[in-house]
């Protein structure tokens, strides 16, 4: 089994990939985004109270015994809280992968340079890897064919504008 990278590894490569989408993003800006995701990402886990495998995780979800945890909770409990932080060069988007098959639907965040397709992006998937944040260029993430759910994005925005 590999072992999994620490968060600060993580946080260093996401902000190597963050600083990556556009020259003029300030140095700053990416690692204060990216220590932001890591600590973000680090409180879901703990309040949907998420220990070991996500499948079981989800499974308890499904049933019951738990109350959120599922990735689209992950996702858009990023989403929504980055969405209300000041990081004036990037765009965040939601995104998907079979896309209404049950038991294979899954759901990110994706980060993007403003003004940038979402194709060029970076997928922060803070689900898949048992609390340890998945980083990676969209075009490199060999699981997933990325789609972007915009129509969601609309409908975050303004509950959290409520």
């Amino acid at each position: 089994m590999t072992p999994q990278p620490s968060s600060d590894d993580t946080k260093t490569r996401l902000t190597t990939l963050l600083s990556s989408l556009d020259s003029r993003i300030p140095q700053e800006e990416s690692h204060r985004l990216a220590a932001d995701i890591i600590r973000r990402s680090a409180v879901l886990e703990q309040a949907f109270d998420r220990r070991g495998n996500p499948y079981l995780h989800n499974f308890l979800v499904n049933i019951g015994v738990k109350k959120k945890g599922l990735c689209y909770h992950f996702s858009d409990g990023l989403y929504t809280y980055l969405i209300q932080r000041n990081y004036p060069h990037f765009a965040f988007h939601l995104a998907g992968a079979h896309i209404g098959e049950y038991w294979r639907e899954h759901n990110t965040l994706v980060i993007t340079a403003k003004g940038q397709p979402f194709e060029e992006g970076i997928v922060v998937d803070p689900w898949r890897n048992q609390g340890q944040v998945f980083v990676s260029r969209l075009k490199d993430d060999r699981a997933y064919r990325w789609k972007h759910r915009k129509w969601r994005e609309v409908r975050k925005v303004s509950r959290s504008c409520q």
